[in-house]
C-alpha cells in the first residue's frame, strides 16, 4: 500500500499499541487521521445510564491521550458511520479507511457497504485481522470444513499456532508516529451529555491502563486460575473481558503472556487453563462466522423444534429471573450482580442460563437478550455460544439430559455462602448449611434470623426434581427427530 493520507477507524479496538490497522496506516501513509464515531443505531435505543457507554467514553479519553502523546489525536463523531466515514474520509481528502475486521453479521454488512459507498468516491476500504488469533477459515478441520466441537478445534488451533508463531508477532505503533496528523488543538471529546448519556464514573478500570494495571494483578493470580475461576466469591478470573470486547488490551499480548509463563513455569497451571479459556473466543468468533444463523436459530436446527415455556406464567418467571426472585439464592445473587455492576462470574452465567432454561424452561433467546442487554463485556459470539451451551442448543454443548442443580452448584461453589451473602445480605444470618436452601429450614430458626420467607425472601418459583423431569419430557422430541 502506498497512500499519502488515510483514516483509522475505530470501533472495538481501542488502544494506540499492538493495532493491526493503526500499524498498516502508519507505515504506508504520510498523514494518518483517527476517528471513532457513536453509533447513534447503537445507541439510541440503549437506556441513558448504560454503563457500556461510560466504560467507551472513558476509554476514548484514554485513546485520544495516548495518541496526543504519540503526536496525533482522536476525532470523534456521533451519527451513522454509513454517513459520517465517508463524508469525512471526504473533507480530509484520504485514499483509504483502515479498520481492524469485525465479525459479526451486522457489522459484516454493514462494512461491505461502507467499502461501495467509499468506493464510489474513489477511496478504498481495507480490513485487518486484530481482535482474534486466526479468523474462521484459518484453523479448519483436515476434510477442510468448520469444526463444531472445541477441543480438536483448541488442538488445531495450537498446532497451527506452533507452525506459525510470527501470528502472534506485534503491529507496532510507537516508532512510526510522525505520519499521524498534528492535534488541531486541545481535546475536545464530547461529553456523556453531549451524547445524550448519563454522566457517572466507568463500571471497572478503563482504557489501556485499565486493561494493563487488571492483567498485572492477573499475572500474580494466574497460578491458581485452573482452581479459583470456579469460585465466585475468590478473586479468581481475570476481569479482562470488557476489555477484549472493546480492544483496549491486545488479544496477541495476551497470549504471548499466558505462552510465555506457561515455557517458564511461572503461571503454573493456570496458565493453560487461561490460554484455553482465550482460545474459547477464538472458537465462538469461528461459529459465529461460518454460522450467522445462530443469532436467531439453534445452531443444532432439530432444537429449534423445542416448545419453550410462554404466556403470562413463563412472563412471571422470566420476570423473577431477571429481577433476582426465584427463590434459589446462588441464582438470585448472581442476578443481583448482574443488575447492580454489568458483572456475572463466569461460573454463575452458567448457572443461571441453566436455570432459566432447564428449570423454567424458557427459550435461551430471551435470557440472551436479558445479558445483551446488561453485561458490561457483553459480546455477541461469547454471550450467544454460551447460552446455546447451557441450553444445549448449540455447538458442543452440554448434554441436554444433564441439568445443573442449583442448589448442589451452590454448595460446591460456594460452600460458605460468602458470595451469597455478599450480594443478599437478607441471608447474612444463616449458616453455611442453611443458606444454599432456605426453604430446607425451618421457619422458626428462619425467624429468629430475621427471615420470613415469601416476605423476606420468595420462596421457590419452582420445584428443581420437578422442573427436570419437564426438562427431560421437553427434549426427547428433539431425541425421537434425531434418533
Amino acid at each position: 500500500m502506498n497512500m499519502s493520507n488515510s483514516l483509522v477507524w475505530f470501533r472495538r479496538d481501542l488502544r494506540a499499541f499492538d493495532h493491526a490497522a493503526l500499524h498498516q496506516a502508519l507505515t504506508s501513509s504520510n498523514c494518518v487521521y483517527c476517528v471513532f464515531v457513536y453509533d447513534s443505531e447503537i445507541l439510541d435505543p440503549l437506556p441513558r445510564d448504560d454503563r457500556r457507554v461510560r466504560f467507551i467514553h472513558a476509554c476514548l479519553a484514554s485513546l485520544d491521550a495516548e495518541l496526543r502523546r504519540l503526536g496525533g489525536y482522536l476525532i470523534v463523531r456521533q451519527g451513522r458511520p454509513l454517513e459520517v466515514v465517508p463524508a469525512l474520509a471526504t473533507e480530509l481528502g484520504v485514499d483509504a479507511v483502515l479498520v481492524c475486521a469485525d465479525y459479526e453479521p451486522d457489522a459484516t454488512e454493514r462494512d461491505a457497504r461502507m467499502k461501495a459507498r467509499l468506493a464510489a468516491q474513489g477511496q478504498k476500504f481495507l480490513s485487518f485481522k486484530d481482535q482474534v488469533i486466526f479468523e474462521q477459515d484459518e484453523v479448519r478441520t483436515l476434510a477442510g470444513g468448520a469444526f463444531s466441537v472445541f477441543t480438536p478445534y483448541k488442538n488445531a488451533w495450537l498446532k497451527r499456532l506452533a507452525s506459525m508463531p510470527e501470528t502472534l508477532a506485534a503491529w507496532p505503533v510507537d516508532p512510526y508516529a510522525q505520519a499521524f496528523a498534528p492535534p488541531p488543538g486541545p481535546p475536545a471529546l464530547p461529553s456523556l451529555a453531549e451524547i445524550g448519556f448519563d454522566a457517572g464514573e466507568p463500571p471497572l478500570p478503563a482504557g489501556m491502563e485499565g486493561a494493563q494495571a487488571l492483567f498485572e494483578d492477573f499475572i500474580e493470580r494466574m497460578a491458581d486460575y485452573g482452581r479459583a475461576r470456579d469460585f465466585p466469591a475468590e478473586d479468581g478470573s481475570s476481569r479482562l473481558s470488557a476489555h477484549l470486547r472493546f480492544g483496549t488490551t491486545s488479544i496477541r499480548h495476551l497470549v504471548r503472556t499466558a505462552r510465555q509463563m506457561m515455557e517458564t513455569g511461572a503461571g503454573g497451571a493456570g496458565a493453560a487453563v487461561w490460554l484455553s479459556e482465550l482460545i474459547w473466543r477464538d472458537f465462538y468468533s469461528m461459529i459465529l462466522a461460518c454460522n450467522p444463523q445462530v443469532v436467531t436459530q439453534s445452531f443444532k436446527p432439530a432444537f429449534d423444534a423445542l416448545a419453550w415455556e410462554s404466556g403470562a406464567q413463563a412472563d412471571a418467571l422470566f420476570d423473577a429471573w431477571c429481577e433476582g426472585r426465584t427463590g434459589y439464592p446462588l441464582v438470585d445473587a448472581a442476578m443481583a450482580q448482574l443488575n447492580r455492576t454489568g458483572f456475572m462470574h463466569n461460573r454463575l452465567r452458567m448457572v443461571s442460563a441453566s436455570f432459566l432454561t432447564k428449570d423454567l424452561g424458557i427459550d435461551w433467546r430471551r435470557g440472551e437478550r436479558y445479558f445483551a442487554l446488561k453485561l458490561n463485556d457483553y459480546d455477541l459470539a461469547s454471550n450467544n455460544g454460551g447460552w446455546q451451551w447451557a441450553a444445549s442448543t448449540g455447538c458442543d454443548a452440554q448434554p441436554w439430559f444433564r441439568i445443573f442443580n442449583p442448589v448442589a452448584q451452590s454448595r460446591r461453589f460456594d460452600a460458605q455462602g460468602e458470595f451469597i451473602r455478599e450480594w443478599l445480605p437478607v441471608l447474612g444470618r444463616l449458616s453455611a448449611r442453611e443458606i444454599h436452601a432456605p426453604w430446607l429450614v425451618d421457619a422458626r430458626v428462619l425467624a429468629e434470623k430475621g427471615v420470613v420467607l415469601g416476605r423476606d425472601y420468595p420462596l421457590p418459583v419452582v420445584e428443581h426434581d420437578v422442573a427436570r423431569k419437564r426438562t427431560l419430557e421437553r427434549f426427547a422430541v428433539v431425541k425421537k427427530a434425531s434418533g
